[in-house]
């Protein structure tokens, strides 16, 4: 029998409210050593099923059926693929952590602190799999709203502190953020966020065009030897999804003007603009690349206010030309936003102290209330600092897959303006 949503989210919202976490925690931490009580709770996270004192929480069924009706629509939210073996691994991404986390400090005295983060860490991925299943039944754009619910339950007092997205259009982008051998799921998904409202497909839009912005110059930079064509031979599957995510942020932005919004607000949708032209930005000025003929109304959309626009956007994206003081999210390059996220995941790990920061924080240039442009320059070269020691070979070179670049953001930006100035 299928889940409805909302039992989904009852199910889900039971295990991240009130005491369950921090009783499970507090429980497999009894263990002498780290290593013992990340096995315990590594069977937990296999079997989706959670049990401490009063609290029985069951997710194997919930899990098991989203994650399959996921599958057959190309996605793999919860299971990253393996490049070396070419297949999916077979446990899912908060296991495979726990994994490596074993091996780091298994022998270590046992705490709360990394039980706690990797089973937010684990939650994370099952809300990133409730936004795949908001159009299953129900109102979707309530059902979005629920997951959004759901994330503040997440990161708020009764977890472990570790941030990972500002909304649950982030956590979409970043449960689909993976390597698919087979890339049609996301012409389907596209369609159906055109369905969501005007609001989310605004959130979804700004999330999208910053991340693609930063994956597509990372593809330009390492797998396509700064070879525009082959960057868009490459990435057929993201053009649309970018072109719809500019045409949307750019309409925002005509509504802040209009609306006369200021501050971050504003900040963040420039940014996500500027981001998302910068891997090539004649695809959407110039001549479209073929992976754009189905985008013929979005980009229609986006030229009309870009025209109107020009002059006041360019003045805005020469204040956010990257620098070595502050913070750019145009120096930032990765493959994909789910191994930025595992960065901070395995730091906050291995030291044992969490980041109050989310990956939307890494995409703009204005930090929010309470967050110095340090303190992101300083996660950037973390998680860059852990690509480094695990590379990727790449067109026959060893390559971190993210990597935070000032020079590199300057040159990204300069080609980008001289083509949008045209």
């Amino acid at each position: 029998m299928e889940i409805s949503f909302d039992r989904a989210c009852t199910l889900v919202e039971s295990a991240l409210a009130g005491s369950a976490r921090e009783e499970l925690v507090t429980d497999v931490s009894r263990e002498a050593t780290l290593g013992a009580a990340l096995e315990r709770l590594r069977d937990s996270l296999r079997a989706n099923t959670f049990r401490t004192g009063g609290h029985q929480i069951h997710l194997d069924k919930v899990i098991r059926d989203y994650d399959g009706r996921t599958r057959a629509e190309g996605f793999h939210i919860l299971n990253d693929w393996d490049g070396v073996s070419q297949q999916v691994n077979p446990d899912i991404i908060p296991v495979d952590v726990l994994d490596f986390m074993i091996g780091q400090r298994g022998a270590d005295p046992s705490d709360a602190v990394v039980p706690a983060i990797l089973l937010d860490y684990y939650y994370m991925h099952v809300l990133a799999l409730l936004t795949m299943r908001v159009w299953d039944d129900g109102n979707p754009n309530a059902n979005l709203d629920r997951v959004n619910e759901l994330l503040r339950l997440l990161q708020g007092p009764g977890g472990s502190g570790q941030l990972f997205a500002d909304d649950a259009a982030t956590l979409m982008l970043i449960g689909t953020s993976h390597y698919e051998l087979k890339e049609w799921g996301y012409a389907t998904l596209l369609e159906r966020v055109r369905a969501l409202s005007d609001a989310h497909q605004a959130a979804i839009a700004i999330s999208h065009a910053s991340s693609m912005g930063c994956h597509l110059r990372f593809g330009f930079e390492a797998q396509c030897g700064r070879d525009t064509v082959a960057l868009r031979d490459d990435n057929i599957a993201d053009y649309p999804w970018l072109c719809f995510a500019l045409a949307r942020v750019i309409r925002e932005y005509a509504r802040a003007e209009f609306d006369g919004v200021a501050g971050r607000e504003r900040d963040v949708i420039i940014d996500a603009l500027l981001n998302g032209l910068t891997p090539d930005a004649r695809a959407f000025v110039g001549a479209p690349p073929a992976s754009l003929s189905q985008s013929g109304a979005d980009r229609a959309q986006f030229l009309e206010l870009w025209q109107r626009h020009k002059a006041a956007l360019l003045k805005e994206f020469e204040q956010r030309r990257p620098s070595e003081s502050g913070y750019s999210p145009l120096a930032l390059f990765f493959n994909f936003a789910h191994n930025v996220v595992k960065g901070a995941v395995v730091d906050s790990l291995i030291w044992g102290q969490t980041w109050d920061l989310t990956f939307n924080d890494l995409l703009s240039s204005t930090p929010r209330e309470g967050v110095e442009a340090s303190d992101l320059v300083s996660l950037a070269t973390t998680v860059m600092g852990y690509a480094r020691s695990n590379p990727d070979r790449i067109r026959g070179r060893m390559m971190p897959v993210i990597v935070y670049d000032p020079a590199g953001g300057r040159q990204a930006y300069s080609n980008a303006i001289k083509k949008l100035s045209e």
